[in-house]
């Protein structure tokens, strides 16, 4: 009998931990899932994610069910204090990862369906109402303290991950700490259901209005959400109430509405300065915290996840040594820091309540417009610089795009043929094998489909070979022995390194 319990211990079954969790089920790792409570959180929180976690639902066989409970991201409008529009984003029509520029979701139904797919996975053991209390390491692995509904047990793993939000108890038990942005904003956050007959703009709206900053957007289907920012000297208490949110309601004019949930947060940038402690990691809300004007909160953690998840898998198989784990932060974090600080540069733009100042933003803004210049950067993150990446190679660390072939009522995704493992696509066939390496050629059946666009992406590079990783990001393209010796190497540099020393000696 396995002194474990299970392969990885996730603590915290939100979107982030229930999206890991099945990514590590769905590869063969058992896991045990833990919440501290009985069922999913019932009302809206998170409502927008983009292209790539379509994309990393789609992984998963889950896209299409996403996309019941979304709608496609409108435009996203900046308007002055009377309605003129100072600059209006419009959603890209086409992305790396073959899906829609974004969506507007509605959370309690997308963390349905994760459920849902956790409970027929016979890898994931979920244990609900149970709370993590502290955690224990040795060179073996972690045992974890839980209390249950009837009493505290102990629950020993190879690893575990941290996904319990803001308030990690995780992340104080590896000693995280915060990076502060000093980014700091109350705002309430009013969900509606939407009443027959109402009448809501169908784009995103950020109204930037010294007189009180508003966000109008979408949710998910029958659902719309406010943001109203707190000014001065006004208390949380007070803007609860239901008069206070009504007034704030009624200029929109809108019609029947039925208020769903109403809280208010604080908009604020925080990053763990560790984000994993040997055998112990955090992600999402527990690693990063962005105010939501980028709408990259959830993305963030569950892009953290889809970066995790193969890496343990390949910790696990014994395919890498433990140091690949060290990739995950240098990888992830200055990604999670360029969305907090759009997102702040977004906000400090929108949050502005002297008049004078917002006259001044506005010409600014209308200027740019009218020059064809873009009054704020779109969210486009670097490349990974280091980490599991081949330094200097074409393309490494970008997102490797997925071609799609056919019409949309049978479309093929090119991803859905990779399966979840790396894979090295050169431009003709490769002898031989490689451990946890699918060896493809562009003429091969399963590619042919998408065969144009894999040769443009390696024209574009001047490149033999492209070896994409099992999260989709481009480990490097050049000559396929290469890439190949590269990428053993990054997974078990020691390894490497002692059989180069040893065929020296031979």
């Amino acid at each position: 009998m396995s002194a474990f319990d299970c392969d990885v211990l996730v603590v915290g079954l939100g979107p982030v931990g229930s999206a890991l969790t099945a990514l590590l089920a769905d590869r063969g790792v058992r896991v045990i899932a833990v919440d501290k409570d009985a069922a999913p959180y019932p009302l809206p929180r998170a409502v927008h994610f983009d292209h790539e976690i379509m994309r990393i639902f789609q992984q998963l066989g889950l896209a299409e069910q996403m996309r019941r409970c979304a709608r496609d991201l409108p435009d996203y409008e900046f308007r002055a204090a009377d309605g003129g529009v100072l600059m209006n984003l419009r959603p890209p029509r086409e992305t790396p990862s073959g899906w829609g520029g974004g969506y507007m979701f509605h959370q309690p139904s997308l963390e349905r369906v994760l459920r849902k797919r956790l409970e027929v996975l016979p890898n994931a053991e979920l244990r609900l109402g149970q709370r993590f209390d502290s955690v224990v390491q040795d060179a073996g692995g972690v045992t974890a303290n839980v209390t249950t509904p009837t009493g505290a047990e102990a629950v020993r793993a190879r690893y575990l991950v941290g996904c319990d939000g803001a308030s990690s108890l995780v992340r104080d038990a590896i000693g995280g700490g915060l990076f502060d942005y000093q980014f700091d904003e109350p705002w309430l956050v009013v969900d509606v259901k939407v009443g027959a007959g109402c009448q809501l703009p169908a784009v995103n709206i950020q109204l930037c209005d010294p007189a009180r900053p508003t966000t109008c957007v979408l949710s998910g289907p029958g659902r719309h959400r406010w943001e109203f920012m707190l000014l001065p000297g006004e208390t949380a208490e007070a803007m609860m109430d239901d008069a206070v949110v009504l007034d704030l309601i009624r200029p929109w004019d809108c019609g029947p509405v039925e208020i769903e949930r109403r809280a208010v947060y604080r908009f604020h940038g925080l990053v763990a300065n560790r984000w994993r402690a040997s055998r112990v990691m955090i992600a999402g809300d527990a690693a990063h915290q962005t105010p939501p004007f980028a709408g990259q909160g959830m993305c963030a953690g569950i892009r953290d996840t889809a970066n995790l998840a193969w890496k343990l898998d390949a910790v696990l198989r014994g395919r890498a040594a433990d140091t690949l784990l060290d990739s995950y932060q240098a990888e992830r974090e200055p990604h999670v820091r360029s969305a907090i600080e759009l997102a702040i540069g977004m906000g400090r733009v929108v949050c502005t309540l002297d008049p004078k100042a917002a006259a001044e933003r506005d010409a600014a803004m209308l200027a740019a417009q009218a020059g064809g210049a873009p009054a704020l950067p779109r969210m486009q993150p670097a490349p990974f610089a280091c980490g599991c990446v081949l330094a200097g190679s074409a393309g490494a660390g970008e997102l490797f795009p997925q071609p799609t072939a056919g019409a949309d009522t049978a479309r093929l995704w090119m991803d859905d043929r990779l399966g979840d493992q790396a894979c090295l696509i050169a431009r003709a066939s490769i002898a031989g094998a490689a451990a946890g390496v699918r060896l493809l050629d562009v003429d091969a059946e399963d590619l042919a489909p998408f065969r144009p666009a894999l040769l443009a992406w390696l024209d574009q590079h001047q490149a033999e070979a492209v070896l994409v990783r099992p999260d989709r990001y481009v480990f490097g393209a050049g000559a396929p022995g290469v890439l190949l010796g590269a990428w053993e190497e990054s997974l078990n540099p020691r390894a490497t390194a002692l059989a180069a020393s040893a065929g020296s000696l031979g």
